[in-house]
C-alpha cells in the first residue's frame, strides 16, 4: 500500500470518530493564500498533489480531487486513480459533486477558517436540497493524523523602507481611515498576508517565495491598528517602525478579538476573509460588512518609487536570466543536463547580482513533455534529461527589495520542427498583440484577452490558462484584482478595470501534451498615453521585462511587417539596457541573439 492510499485510509478512521461522512481540504490557510506555508499543505500531504490549486473531497466509499486546466496532466501523474477520482473545474464544483455523491442524512465536515462564507453558503445549499448536512469542524482531522506535520514558521519580520515603498505605513493606514469613513464602517479585518504587509511596510518568510508574515491586521476610523502576529517574529526594528499607533498582539488573539467587537461595524473582504472571521464578529455581536479590502487596488497600483524599482529590478534580473540563456544554449547540446541542473545554474545567476532575496516562486524547469504543462514542479524524481530535438522551457522569477520579477523564455535543443516554428510564432504574434494594445479606462483584462489568443485561434488552437496575472512590489508573484483570462479561466473572475500603474503579466502558450510546451511571457505595466488624433486619454501597456525572445524558434514569413518592427525595437531595447550589466562575451552573444529579424 503506497504512503497517500494509507493516509487517506488514516483521514477516513478519523473522520468516523469525529462522526462525520466525509470532509474537504482546499488547498489555501486560514488566510486564503495562493501559496501556503508548509504547515498548510493539507491537500499535497494526503494526496500527492503539487500543484498550487486545488481541493479534495472525501467521503466514505469515493474521493475525488478538483483541479483546472493547467493541471489536467500533473494530477494524474502524481495522484492515484485507484483511489482518487479526477474532477475539471470550473466545469464542475465541489458541491455539486458532493451533492451527487451523499447519502440522505451524511454530515461532511469542512474547517471554517479554510473556506470563504460564500463557499459555504453554496455547498450548504447544494448538500441540503440532498437531505445532507455541512458540518463546521472545530479540529481538522487531516491535522489530527498527520504525525509529523510541520510547525508554522518562525522567521522574523522585517521593515520594508519607506524608500521602497513610497509610502509610509502611517499615510497608507490615514487612506484606509477615509474609507471607512465612507462606508460607515468602524473597523476593517485585513486576513491577506501581502495586504498586511503592504500596509505596514513589513515583510516575512513565513510562506516559500513570498516575503510574507503570518499576521491579521484590524485597522480603526483613527488610522490606528492592531496586528496580530507571533510574539518571536517582532524585532526592536519592527516595533520602532509601527511605533505607538499600531499595537501588537499574539496571533492567537486575533479570534478572541473579533468576538469584542460588539455594536461595531466591521468592514470584512468576503473573497480574502475565511468564513470563521465573519463567524466570530457576528457571534460577537459585532455587523459584518462585507466589502472589498481597502488596501487592494493601492497595492496594486504602483506609486513612483515601485515603478522604478521594478524598472531597476527588470534589468538585474534580465542581465542574470540572459547569461542563463547563453549557458543553457552552449551546455544543453552536450548532455548532461538535466531539469535540476539548469534550474540550479539560474538561480546561481541570480544569486550573482547579490541582490536577490529569494525566488519568486519555483522554477518551472521543463524540457520535452514536461514543458507541456504549464505548472509543472521540478522534483529529484521527476527530474528529466535535456536532450537534443526538445524545447526547453523556463519560467522563473526572482524576488528583490525593489521589484519582483516573472519571465518565461524557451530554447530549442538542436533544430527545431517546422510545428514547433509554427507555434512558438503564433504565441508570439499573441505576445506582441497584447504588448502592443492601447485601451480606453475601464478596460478590463477579460476584454483583451482575446488578442493574445486569436493567432492560435485561427489554427484551430488554444491554451488552457490565464493569459496575465497582477505581480507585487517585493510581494507576491500572483497579485489581484487584475487579470488578463476568459471568464471561465483560473483567474478570470469578475472583470476588474484596469488602472496605469498595475503590473501584469502577458504569457500566452502553446502545449502539445506529450511532446513540449511553449510559453513567451514579460511583465507589463500599466500606462496612460495621449494619442496625437485622439479625444482622451488612452491606456496602454509597457514592456518591463528584458531578456533576448528566441530567433530561431520564429518563422518570420509568419509575422507582419508591424510584428517585426515591435521584435526588432524590444531587441534593440534589450541589448541597450543589460549590454553595460553583462560580461563581454556575453554582451556579443546578446547582441547576435537580438539582431534585426530579417524577412
Amino acid at each position: 500500500m503506497s504512503t497517500h492510499a494509507a493516509r487517506l485510509i488514516a483521514l477516513r478512521q478519523q473522520l468516523s470518530r469525529q462522526n462525520l461522512d466525509g470532509f474537504v481540504i482546499p488547498l489555501t490557510d486560514e488566510h486564503m493564500s495562493e501559496y501556503v506555508g508548509g504547515y498548510a499543505q493539507r491537500l499535497g500531504w494526503l494526496t500527492g498533489f503539487g500543484g498550487s490549486a486545488g481541493t479534495a473531497a472525501v467521503l466514505p466509499d469515493t474521493a475525488a480531487i478538483f483541479t483546472d486546466g493547467r493541471y489536467t496532466i500533473q494530477v494524474r501523474e502524481q495522484v492515484s486513480a485507484d483511489d482518487w477520482h479526477y474532477v475539471a473545474v470550473p466545469e464542475n464544483s465541489v458541491a455539486d459533486w458532493l451533492a451527487a455523491n451523499v447519502g440522505e442524512g451524511a454530515r461532511v465536515g469542512y474547517d471554517p477558517w479554510l473556506h470563504t462564507r460564500g463557499w459555504v453558503e453554496d455547498t450548504r445549499a447544494a448538500l441540503s436540497a440532498r437531505g445532507a448536512t455541512l458540518i463546521a469542524v472545530d479540529t481538522n482531522p487531516v491535522d489530527a493524523v498527520w504525525d509529523d506535520r510541520p510547525a508554522p514558521s518562525p522567521a522574523p519580520m522585517a521593515v520594508h523602507s519607506d524608500a521602497h515603498a513610497g509610502e509610509t505605513s502611517a499615510a497608507k493606514r490615514a487612506r484606509v481611515a477615509d474609507w471607512l469613513a465612507e462606508v460607515g464602517a468602524d473597523a476593517v479585518v485585513i486576513p491577506a498576508l501581502d495586504s498586511t504587509a503592504w500596509l505596514l511596510n513589513v515583510r516575512g518568510a513565513d510562506v516559500a517565495r513570498t516575503p510574507v508574515a503570518l499576521a491579521y491586521t484590524i485597522v480603526g476610523a483613527d488610522g490606528t491598528a492592531d496586528l496580530f502576529v507571533a510574539p518571536e517574529k517582532m524585532t526592536d526594528a519592527v516595533h520602532q517602525h509601527l511605533g505607538n499607533a499600531v499595537r501588537v498582539h499574539d496571533r492567537a488573539d486575533f479570534a478572541p478579538a473579533l468576538s469584542r467587537l460588539a455594536g461595531k461595524r466591521v468592514a470584512i473582504d468576503p473573497a480574502l476573509a475565511v468564513s470563521a472571521i465573519f463567524d466570530a464578529v457576528e457571534a460577537g455581536g459585532g455587523t459584518a460588512l462585507p466589502l472589498r479590502d481597502p488596501t487592494i487596488i493601492p497595492k496594486a497600483t504602483k506609486n513612483d518609487a515601485e515603478v522604478a524599482g521594478h524598472r531597476a529590478a527588470s534589468v538585474r534580473d534580465g542581465a542574470a536570466l540572459t547569461r542563463f540563456l547563453r549557458w543553457i544554449a552552449d551546455e544543453a547540446p552536450k548532455g548532461g543536463q538535466t531539469e535540476l541542473s539548469a534550474a540550479a545554474r539560474l538561480q546561481q545567476f541570480r544569486e550573482e547580482t547579490g541582490r536577490l532575496r529569494d525566488l519568486s516562486f519555483d522554477a518551472i524547469s521543463a524540457t520535452g513533455p514536461h514543458g507541456a504543462i504549464p505548472h509543472y514542479h521540478v522534483t529529484e524524481e521527476s527530474s528529466l534529461p535535456i536532450e537534443t530535438g526538445q524545447l526547453y522551457l523556463i519560467d522563473s522569477g526572482g524576488q528583490y527589495l525593489d521589484g519582483t520579477t516573472d519571465v518565461t523564455r524557451v530554447v530549442p535543443i538542436g533544430t527545431p520542427s517546422a510545428e514547433m516554428r509554427d507555434r512558438y510564432t503564433r504565441v508570439l504574434k499573441g505576445h506582441i498583440a497584447l504588448a502592443t494594445a492601447t485601451f480606453p479606462p475601464g478596460t478590463s483584462g477579460q476584454q483583451l484577452d482575446a488578442l493574445a489568443r486569436l493567432p492560435l485561434w485561427t489554427a484551430g488552437l488554444d491554451f488552457a490558462h490565464g493569459t496575465g496575472h497582477g505581480v507585487g512590489s517585493f510581494l507576491a508573484v500572483h497579485e489581484g484584482p487584475a487579470r488578463i483570462a476568459k471568464p471561465s479561466y483560473p483567474g478570470g473572475g469578475p472583470q476588474e478595470p484596469l488602472r496605469a500603474g498595475m503590473i501584469l503579466s502577458n504569457e500566452p502558450g502553446y502545449y502539445k501534451a506529450g511532446e513540449y510546451g511553449i510559453r513567451i511571457e514579460n511583465l507589463l505595466l500599466v500606462v496612460e498615453r495621449d494619442l496625437p488624433a485622439g479625444e482622451a486619454t488612452m491606456l496602454a501597456f509597457e514592456t518591463l521585462t528584458l531578456a533576448p525572445i528566441e530567433r530561431d524558434l520564429i518563422d518570420a514569413g509568419l509575422l507582419t511587417a508591424e510584428e517585426r518592427a515591435w521584435l526588432d525595437a524590444y531587441h534593440a531595447r534589450v541589448v541597450r539596457e543589460l549590454g553595460p550589466e553583462l560580461p563581454e562575451d556575453d554582451r556579443a552573444w546578446l547582441a547576435q541573439k537580438c539582431a534585426p529579424i530579417a524577412d
